[in-house]
């Protein structure tokens, strides 16, 4: 059992990874950017730590983290989701310095963590996958994926580093492609550290059902069922509700599967 945490995250989810880790009787130490100082997670550890720097960007300075954790004696990092949750890079950086990375392997998060090869292993697998290009895109690909779907064709851009919503942005006229794919490639850059985009065709009326899954480290991989979390808002979701309601025993059935 760990002994010391170090919370690389902000918000509701420091908070939550603290009080687990109190359940545990692991101490904790939370970081915080000069801007967030006052905010509630920096009052639910045992420790809060200066970033030293404002804003997204500090919560992305992968060197820092590792440097404040190891000054501060802390045996692991858990990176709660978003910002480095899902680098490889730092992962593996975190095991260099000697420290725990409390989340997947990185050959997990490299295949996992960009969305475009995640998408390809779902191909490769026979997941069913929506149209689309399974690679960081230019906006000359993007522009002549969208120009094959015809006449009433529409895309989503979404960021292959994402996660939460964010770097995604609907276009539904050809005209619109430019300037959809500069903003989601800009919000995409603040909030992982890299602007690339892919591509899929929009499908205007789909819900978001999830399947969840959890492994011990060990092989051994289960689900934990399903949850429909299609209420939301700029794509970033409000509530979930499980199980998934509406669809058909035959449809989870295949999903769990998946």
């Amino acid at each position: 059992m760990l002994s010391s945490l170090l919370i690389a995250n902000r918000g509701e989810i420091a908070i939550r990874i603290a009080r687990s880790a109190a359940d545990l009787g692991i101490e904790t130490a939370t970081v915080f950017a000069q801007d967030d100082s006052q905010s509630l997670h920096t009052r639910h550890a045992d420790r809060a730590l200066d970033l030293g720097a404002v804003g997204v960007a500090a919560y992305l300075d992968g060197e820092r983290l590792i440097a404040l954790a190891q000054e501060a004696g802390c045996e692991a990092i858990h990176p709660g989701y978003g910002f480095l949750s899902e680098v490889a890079g730092f992962a593996e950086a975190c095991a260099r310095g000697g420290l725990v990375f409390v989340g997947p392997t990185p050959e997990t998060l490299r295949r996992f963590g960009d969305k475009a090869q995640a998408r390809a292993l779902a191909e490769d697998c026979g997941v069913p996958v929506l149209p689309g290009l399974s690679h960081a895109v230019t906006l000359d690909e993007a522009l002549a994926f969208f120009e094959s779907l015809g006449a009433n064709g529409a895309v989503m851009l979404k960021a292959v580093a994402g996660g939460g919503g964010r770097g995604m942005r609907p276009v539904v006229a050809v005209a619109d492609l430019a300037e959809a794919f500069a903003r989601a490639s800009s919000e995409a850059s603040q909030a992982f550290g890299s602007g690339d985009l892919y591509v899929e065709e929009l499908l205007p009326s789909a819900r978001h059902v999830e399947v969840q899954i959890v492994g011990d480290g060990t092989g051994s991989v289960c689900h934990l069922w399903d949850r429909e979390c299609s209420l939301q808002r700029q794509r970033q979701k409000l509530i979930a509700v499980a199980p998934a309601f509406g669809i058909s025993e035959a449809m989870r059935e295949a999903m769990l599967a998946a």
